[in-house]
């Protein structure tokens, strides 16, 4: 499937283009709580415990394997101060920002769809 100016024009190479591309976006961001970690992160900087506040219903063990996926993935990165009490806390990266567009998207296409069923 390939746009051209609004048209999307069906052919076996581009539909097989097109499911490879969404089955490795879905891989890297399947869950949801990645999304969300992004979201939140989006604000700035963020301690363990602060992000888990701003991302209501994740649990500590979830979260911690969230964001070590989110770091093998370059999303996030995670800076450690040498202080005592250490401070760790967890960032966007520039790369992230690749995903701009597509959380706008879904949030847009999400809110429609929420008042599209609503409305039934």
């Amino acid at each position: 499937m390939v746009r051209q100016k609004e048209t999307i024009v069906h052919t076996k190479s581009a539909c097989a283009r097109s499911l490879a591309g969404v089955r490795d976006a879905l891989y890297v961001l399947n869950g949801k709580w990645k999304l969300p970690i992004i979201i939140a992160l989006s604000e700035g900087p963020l301690r363990f415990k602060d992000l888990q506040r701003r991302v209501e219903g994740i649990t500590p063990k979830l979260l911690s394997k969230e964001l070590k996926e989110l770091e093998q993935n370059e999303f996030v990165v995670r800076h450690v101060y040498p202080q005592i009490p250490v401070l760790i806390e967890y960032e966007l990266t520039e790369y992230s920002n690749s995903l701009d567009d597509i959380i706008e998207a879904m949030a847009d296409w999400g809110l429609q769809h929420r008042a599209r069923i609503q409305s039934r």
